[in-house]
This record gives structure tokens, sequence and C-alpha cells, in this order.
């Protein structure tokens, strides 16, 4: 089973059992994929972390962030961001390469997805100034309204506090 193929089921699968099985299926071809030459391998081995649910293998999402592969650092936060939304304490793991992401890579998509996983984690005071300088400051008009609704969003949480 490819790894596009694993990811299309663990989107079908609601049992929690049989996404673990899913899981132990394609550990080894997962781990093939980002450790393979060929970028596209390990954009998809990145990209397939999130939707698997796979938090064994989210100290690989570290290394997709770090990747020189603007494919694969994206296909990284986006796992990043998906598996965020219920464990804020993976985005809180890697905060200060989230912020190099947000506010130097050279590509403005990694840019922007950084900005949309640092919304997912804790609302310190260093990223809510982070986003707060991106969303004033940031050329590009999508990059500013992504920093400015999640500077808001941690606002929001931090307030809820």
């Amino acid at each position: 089973m490819s790894l596009a193929d694993a990811v299309a089921r663990a989107a079908e699968l609601t049992d929690e059992r049989s996404l673990a099985d899913l899981r132990r299926e394609v550990a080894e071809d997962l781990e093939a994929a980002v450790r393979s030459p060929d970028f596209r391998e390990r954009a998809v081995g990145y990209r397939a972390i999130g939707p698997l649910r796979f938090a064994q293998k989210a100290d690989l999402l570290r290394r997709g962030l770090e990747d020189e592969s603007p494919s694969c650092r994206g296909a990284a936060l986006l796992s990043l961001e998906l598996m965020s939304r219920t464990h804020p304490g993976l985005v809180n793991s890697v905060r200060s390469l989230l912020h190099s992401l947000a506010n130097a890579d050279p590509n403005q998509a990694v840019r922007r997805l950084a900005v949309i996983c640092l919304k997912n984690g804790s609302p310190l005071a260093d990223t809510i100034t982070l986003l707060g300088f991106l969303s004033e400051e940031a050329e590009e008009k999508e990059l500013r309204a992504a920093a400015a609704s999640a500077r808001d969003a941690l606002k929001r949480k931090a307030a809820a506090r």
C-alpha cells in the first residue's frame, strides 16, 4: 500500500485500532520516504504523518521543517498544523524553528504555513509580538492577514486563561 493510499484510507477510519494497524503497516514506508534523496518522496512522507495521526513520528516533522526543499517544509508544516489542533505541545516543541520560518523563510507559502501553525500553540508573548510585527510589516498581503488572524487568536487564548 502506498503512503497516499494509506492517507486516503486513514481519512475513512473512525476506529482507533484500525488506524493503529494502518500506521504499523506503513511505518517502514514512511521512514524510507522521509529519508529519500528525492524531495518529492520526502514531501509525501512528511505530509502523511498528520493524516495518519502518527504521533510516534512527530520527531520526523522537525527534520521536515529543516529540509532544504520548500515542498518538504510545507508538507511537514501541514502535518504539524493538523496534529497540533489536538496536541498544542507539538507547536511548542518547535516554536523557535517556527518563528524562524515565519520570519525569514525565502518561500512565502512556507512562511504563511508556519504562522498558521503558531496559532495552535500556547499564547506566549514572543510569538504574539512576532505575529504583530508580521501583520504590519510583511511585504506579502496574505502573510500579513494570516499573521493578524493568528495573533488575534492567540490574544483570545491568553485572555481566556
